[in-house]
């Protein structure tokens, strides 16, 4: 067999001499053809496949999200390197493999890219595929620069065996090192199965393409093999599932193209690395800009929701808010906006949703995002509205101890300045969670409206008078159903009105742009996982 693959190439040679007249190409003609083959992956037969499924081939994602001639490819004539069953024929060999490499620029700022080509084997992984993206991640962690990374594959190259397994494992480590030292961003495109999944798991963002991209460890098939459950793709790991259900993916965009372009708009919230400041860009939103409805958003009953969301928007730069999760754990509220030009991040209870109650889901997105924001330097503001961590049997089975002491966790060791803005209810431990003084926030104001109390009047009238508490309620909500027990205390620093929020948070921010903090030296810390 081997002899006779010799004859076939040897004979191929030939067919080259003859079309060129007679001698062989030359080195530069070798090298446009090499060019020529790796620009069409696949070939056109399998880019029409892609196209009439709804997908962008991997160089066509690669060219929407960067600018315009900005991208420098890396390794585009690396092939795999397996000869068992049949694959080292020429007809198996793709100059590039299957993934395209390099770095390039996003409004004008450096960022490493890999796409993956699911016209060349099914973007599954090989050695070379895998060595192809450590290269850029290794220069990545080097420069200091974000890495994305384009997901369109069917995993691993099975004709590779422990090779393409060994590839994986690599991809991973150089996750974890690069964690808190650029940001690594994630993009599903298609089907992303197995050991793959783990690369996406361990970046800070994972994005998917709603009716194309899937996440899954096992597939329909051995899901009905081995539990008898049928279900689809799309209900095991498509965008839907994996946005408001599980909480893998942070969102889910219409097409390749609306999630590239978000892609592109979300950049610009983060910094290029973890020596870098928050971003900051030019401002036409005044920040001493007074917000005068914001006087009136929180109604007088208690009892009654309102929309954070309308006081975020209210207060950052041109009503801009880049939400993450907004389909998962809706108490919660996390995502990026600006204040004055420069990225903060932003956390909030949302009382429409189970009156803004933490539970163990809202309590792990917020330590999440928290924790991101502290290891790139942008600031965190947080607005609470917070009765307390949600009662139940579920919950306790759940371990809402354990979870809920994460996002304590988070808040309590970031570094990063932190001004905290209580709108109404700061009610019991959820208070303490919440950015408060006590866990080093920087500056902590209270509206009119706020009320810091252990719990609510209600239950706590019942637990001090039982049985007497005719007139007690009156007297407790006079005594704690207010700012004052904290402002006296210097819990808070200040009762503002809310119409000035915005001009408070943009004065601090200025002033807390030089902040200073260090945590007590230690290999690392034993967050409750």
């Amino acid at each position: 067999m081997a002899a006779l693959r010799l004859l076939r190439r040897a004979a191929g040679r030939a067919l080259c001499r003859a079309a060129s007249g007679g001698r062989p190409p030359s080195v530069p003609e070798r090298i446009e053809e090499k060019r020529r083959a790796a620009l069409l992956g696949g070939g056109r037969g399998r880019i029409d496949a892609q196209h009439k499924r709804g997908k962008l081939t991997a160089r066509e994602r690669i060219l929407l999200l960067l600018d315009p001639d900005s991208f420098d490819e890396y390794d585009m004539f690396v092939e795999h390197r397996c000869s068992d069953f049949g694959m080292d024929s020429d007809k198996n060999k793709y100059p590039g493999d299957s993934v395209v490499t390099g770095r390039g620029r996003i409004n004008g700022r450096l960022a490493y890219v890999f796409s993956q080509d699911f016209t060349v084997f099914g973007g599954s992984l090989s050695g070379a595929h895998a060595q192809k993206i450590c290269k850029v991640m290794d220069q990545a962690a080097m420069v200091g620069a974000p890495v994305i990374g384009l997901n369109d594959s069917g995993g691993a190259r099975i004709q590779e065996g422990v090779e393409s397994l060994a590839g994986y494992a690599d991809i991973f480590l150089r996750n974890v090192l690069c964690s808190g030292v650029v940001p690594q961003i994630s993009l599903i495109m298609g089907p992303c199965a197995g050991g793959a999944v783990y690369s996406p798991a361990l970046t800070d963002f994972t994005f998917m393409v709603k009716d194309t991209s899937y996440l899954f460890i096992t597939g329909p098939d051995v899901v009905k093999s081995v539990t008898n459950e049928d279900v689809t793709q799309e209900q095991l790991g498509g965008a839907k599932t994996h946005t408001a259900v599980s909480g893998v993916a942070h969102r889910a965009f219409e097409n390749d193209i609306d999630a590239l372009l978000n892609l592109r708009e979300f950049f610009n919230y983060l910094p290029l690395s973890n020596r870098d400041p928050a971003p900051v860009c030019e401002c036409h939103d005044p920040s001493d800009r007074l917000v005068p409805e914001l006087d009136t958003v929180v109604p007088t009953e208690s009892t009654k929701a309102y929309d954070m969301l309308d006081i975020i928007h209210s207060i950052v730069d041109e009503r801009e808010f880049f939400e993450i999760m907004p389909s998962y754990a809706r108490n919660i509220v996390v995502g990026f906006a600006r204040m004055n030009g420069r990225t903060v991040g932003i956390v909030g209870n949302q009382p429409k949703v189970a009156s803004g109650c933490l539970d163990i889901n809202s309590s792990v997105k917020g330590a999440r995002f928290v924790r991101f924001c502290d290891a790139f330097n942008i600031p965190l503001i947080t607005f609470v509205d917070v009765p307390g961590f949600l009662p139940g049997t579920a919950q306790e089975y759940g371990g809402i101890i354990r979870h809920g002491a994460k996002l304590l966790f988070a808040f309590a060791e970031a570094t990063v300045p932190k001004i905290t803005v209580i709108t109404r209810k700061a009610y019991g431990g959820a208070y303490d969670v919440m950015s408060s003084k006590h866990l080093r926030g920087d500056a902590n104001y209270a509206w009119p409206t706020a009320e810091v109390a252990v719990m609510g009047a209600k239950g706590a009238v019942q637990i001090i008078f039982r049985g007497k508490e005719a007139d007690a309620e009156a007297e407790y909500v006079d005594k704690f159903a207010n700012p004052f027990p904290a402002a006296v205390r210097g819990f808070v620093d200040d009762i503002i009105q809310p119409s000035s929020t915005r001009m408070r948070i943009c004065h601090d921010l200025d002033v807390l742009a030089s902040k200073t903090q260090s945590n007590p030296w230690k290999k690392h810390a034993n967050i409750p996982l």
